[in-house]
């Protein structure tokens, strides 16, 4: 499966102690570029999310931003009168000494006489919570990816139609090209020997003329042969569609060793880019460099694409 690397997610668990949430915004990077912004309370679950990220992401910069909220629960706590009497006591000791000491509150009475343990903080159960939400959210991540992937797989499709139309029009037009070469290699040699003598062609037989114009044809054709360059962008047009189809090289061999499909889109443009700048180079007609223009833009266009494809 194509996938893009921009794309975002968050998930929210929640449990008796809170709530916690998960945010993931993703980015193109040539590698996985993980970034964290954790509570400090949280800190024990990077590794759990650096794990769970490695297992589903291979490429792209990541921003992950955690949040938390803990339950209240000191409504449920109730002030014990021998807690009290002992911290009239106690408060009353302190003010001998320092007499403008203050009355604690009321949230502070409800955390000293339990609330705070009601409301501790169980690494367990948050890293349980964070598990779930990491989940979810890589779940939500890769289903935008997809999607955006499937967008641009599309866009990619659509300029390789367009190569795959240039080729063959540059293929059936080679034949033509061939022969007006070879008119005008027979209308030269006319030329040369009407106005070396005028009555040249009495002094060259019909045979050796066309030995020679079959000869000049010959060079010009190995010149301006593409033949070999359009099947290569035949077979890498093919090779194209198919790794946009399903994520992975035809060749058994590249599937074993092969990187990302990102990478390996960018590699199979620099050989189709590569093809089209050696079609050029042999152009022996206005169109046929026109036509290897059109291949280098189309190929740019998809080469950009590909940079965002993880």
């Amino acid at each position: 499966m194509i996938r893009s690397m921009t794309a975002f997610g968050n998930a929210r668990a929640e449990s008796v102690q809170g709530s916690i949430t998960i945010e993931l915004r993703t980015v193109n990077s040539r590698f996985l570029d993980i970034n964290f912004r954790l509570p400090e309370d949280l800190r024990m679950v990077e590794g759990l999310i650096r794990e769970k990220l490695n297992q589903t992401v291979t490429r792209g910069k990541v921003d992950i931003r955690v949040n938390y909220s803990r339950a209240e629960t000191r409504a449920n706590v109730s002030l014990d009168s021998q807690y009290l009497a002992t911290l009239a006591s106690q408060l009353q000791a302190a003010r001998q000494v320092i007499p403008d000491t203050p009355a604690p509150r009321l949230s502070e009475m409800l955390a000293g006489s339990g609330g705070a343990e009601s409301n501790s903080f169980d690494p367990e159960i948050w890293t349980a919570m964070c598990q779930e939400a990491i989940s979810q959210a890589l779940t939500e991540l890769q289903a935008a990816r997809e999607r955006e992937g499937q967008r641009l797989a599309a866009m990619m499709q659509e300029c390789a139609v367009e190569v795959s139309n240039i080729v063959d029009q540059v293929e059936k037009e080679l034949p033509a090209l061939l022969a007006e070469h070879q008119e005008k290699i027979s209308n030269k040699l006319r030329d040369a020997l009407l106005a070396v003598s005028p009555d040249g062609f009495a002094q060259i037989s019909g045979a050796e003329l066309s030995a020679r114009i079959a000869q000049e044809a010959s060079l010009f054709s190995l010149r301006i042969d593409v033949a070999e360059e359009l099947s290569r962008l035949r077979s890498h047009i093919a090779e194209l569609e198919h790794l946009l189809s399903t994520g992975e090289t035809s060749s058994r061999k590249d599937k074993k060793n092969s990187g990302s499909a990102g990478k390996r889109l960018d590699f199979l443009f620099q050989e189709m880019n590569r093809e089209a700048n050696t079609l050029g180079s042999k152009a022996s007609a206005l169109s046929v460099t026109r036509a290897a223009i059109d291949l280098k833009l189309l190929i740019e266009q998809m080469r950009e694409q590909a940079q965002n494809i993880e």
